[in-house]
């Protein structure tokens, strides 16, 4: 007799839908496992850059720059009778540019503002550090005042420092 070969037995073919669900399934954990690591990788460089994930991202900040009030302002008022000297030297910050170019084309109206405002003033509120932070608080409302008034941004004022405060 000759060799006949055997053959194994012919294996069942797959039921038509069966390769599909395989192939589906295959496709959805693999676009599991690539969201999944790049949510892990996005919140792994957020933690290493020192960001929390979602935080808002901000400009930031310009230098300050500063407006000197010069010549320092001399004002005289009254207390119980006696006249007195006040003598501040004062600076203004913002960090816009342009507030800063509105400030310097309106020293007149700052100046004359501030000398009314200085000169209202009375002995023994301002020899007081309370008297005096008031009146730095005061001295920024009537400086942003005059930059609303010529057009501007007066919340870009943000700053008032009394440099030199002599009273005698």
């Amino acid at each position: 007799m000759a060799d006949v070969p055997v053959l194994a037995p012919a294996e069942e073919p797959a039921p038509a839908g069966q390769g599909k669900n395989k192939l589906l399934i295959l496709i959805v954990v693999a676009v599991l496992v690539l969201v999944g690591g790049g949510i892990g990788a996005w919140f792994a460089f957020a933690a290493h850059s020192g960001k929390k994930p979602g935080a808002v991202k901000h400009e930031p900040l310009a230098p300050p720059q500063y407006v000197a009030l010069d010549p320092p302002f001399v004002v005289n008022f009254e207390n119980d009778q006696q006249v007195r000297f006040l003598q501040v030297t004062a600076q203004l910050m913002s960090r816009d540019m342009s507030t800063i170019e509105l400030l310097k084309a309106n020293d007149p109206v700052v100046r004359n503002d501030l000398l009314l405002l200085f000169g209202g003033q009375k002995y023994s509120v301002v020899s007081t550090r309370e008297g005096k932070e008031q009146l730095r608080v005061e001295t920024l409302n009537a400086v942003r005042k005059v930059v609303a008034a010529a057009g501007g941004k007066p919340e870009r004022v943000e700053a008032v420092y009394f440099t030199s405060f002599v009273m005698q």
